[in-house]
């Protein structure tokens, strides 16, 4: 699938900016992962399964996970992306498909966590994750009240299943944020 295919898809189902902006920041971060983790060979792959992640959430968030099975399959996406983004939602959702691959486990750990950062970003003056540290971070996340949406449990789960310290997890995600930051950006001013 290129990548104009999966935006294709993406925005065949998907119109509201706060989504588009979040599968582009997904996209980014699991590119920035696939390098970082030793992947580079498959980082149009893991940035493929980060954009379309949330296919179905726009449209039918009461089936999220679920629904996209079925309009990938129709779109024929390959059932590794499909796999792949279905699993983020293991314990969720309706879905029962456990992340196995590493890939899959860092798109579960990362997801939720990039909309945490993205809320921590937009109260700073900078309105950046450029000058973010992971002990502010810190602070937000131990907030219960701060981007309730957010949640902590999924976050930690997804760091324990990767074997990594919370804190490994949230630098690391802010690293990637960082990366594409301005794609996002220049992306959402053409939209």
């Amino acid at each position: 699938m290129t990548r104009d295919e999966a935006w294709a898809l993406l925005t065949k189902y998907n119109k509201d900016r706060f989504h588009l902006q979040h599968a582009l920041t997904v996209e980014g971060v699991m590119r920035w992962y696939a390098n970082d983790l030793g992947h580079g060979d498959q980082a149009d792959f893991w940035a493929t399964v980060g954009l379309l992640h949330d296919l179905d959430f726009e449209m039918w968030p009461d089936q999220h996970c679920v629904k996209q099975q079925e309009l990938m399959r129709d779109a024929g996406v390959d059932e590794a992306i499909i796999h792949a983004t279905c699993c983020h939602g293991y314990g969720l959702t309706g879905v029962d498909m456990e992340p196995t691959l590493e890939m899959e486990k860092v798109l579960f750990a990362a997801d939720e966590l990039t909309g945490l950062i993205g809320a921590a970003a937009l109260m700073r003056p900078s309105k950046s994750v450029q000058d973010m540290e992971v002990k502010s971070l810190k602070k937000k996340f131990k907030s219960t009240g701060f981007a309730a949406g957010c949640s902590r449990e999924v976050i930690q789960k997804g760091a324990d299943m990767l074997g990594w310290p919370l804190e490994e997890l949230m630098e690391k995600t802010i690293l990637a944020m960082r990366s594409c930051e301005a794609d996002v950006q220049a992306a959402m001013e053409t939209l």
